[in-house]
């Protein structure tokens, strides 16, 4: 009764059509979650991911879970996440990639999860990074050590979402640094981000990452743009 009287004045709604849910949903209605555009790249051995990487930097295993579109579903869900203090949103994506991942051989010896940081002006700003809480979800369900105290952010870049691929590389050279290296020497790091476009930001996280001794690094993103 108290959560029919609580709906009636803040009804539930769909975070990517605004509808309002259903008593058995939760954050994105039914039919959202059947439109939204998976893909499936873990269990099909797909290396779409992992081709943005080559030549660039080493990775042993790359997923996404979305496919991103302008004005697409997965846009408005990561827009609710980012800008609309919704980060349910990211326990939602982390949990359910979270839980694939963890029937995958090669994501089993996962030792560690590290999502890519914000400046700290910046997160100052938004109060939260919006990658954190599928971070730590991800590594909730793979038996994973969550850390973020080992990449920083150095350099307050400008949003990346306009800029061509060479300034986007211009943009993310040297801004990362990793401390406290002795902590991931030796692990199998899963790296974690919202959107893959170019991947050079993932690629910035991934050079100096690699600097520690005996490092794998995986990738793993809420989406990949198309």
């Amino acid at each position: 009764m108290l959560s029919a009287i609580i709906n009636l004045f803040f009804p539930k709604v769909c975070y990517a059509c605004n509808g309002l849910l259903h008593d058995h949903e939760s954050y994105i209605c039914t039919t959202c979650r059947h439109d939204l555009p998976v893909t499936n790249f873990h269990f099909n051995n797909d290396l779409t991911v992992s081709k943005t990487f080559y030549g660039r930097a080493v990775i042993e295993q790359a997923t996404a879970l979305l496919r991103f579109t302008k004005k697409g579903i997965t846009q408005k869900l990561i827009h609710n996440l980012k800008y609309k203090n919704h980060e349910e949103i990211g326990v939602f994506l982390g949990d359910w990639l979270g839980s694939e991942l963890k029937t995958i051989e090669s994501y089993k010896n996962i030792d560690i999860v590290i999502p890519v940081p914000l400046h700290k002006k910046k997160l100052k700003k938004r109060g939260y990074n919006q990658v954190a809480k599928f971070a730590q979800q991800i590594a909730k369900a793979l038996d994973a050590e969550y850390t973020s105290s080992v990449l920083i952010k150095v350099t307050n870049t400008a949003s990346q979402v306009h800029k061509n691929r060479f300034s986007r590389l211009l943009n993310t050279h040297e801004i990362f640094v990793a401390k406290n290296n002795p902590e991931i020497e030796g692990k199998h790091i899963l790296l974690v981000d919202d959107i893959i476009t170019t991947g050079a930001t993932l690629e910035a996280c991934i050079n100096v990452l690699s600097n520690a001794n005996n490092v794998k690094i995986s990738i793993a993103t809420m989406a990949i743009a198309q």
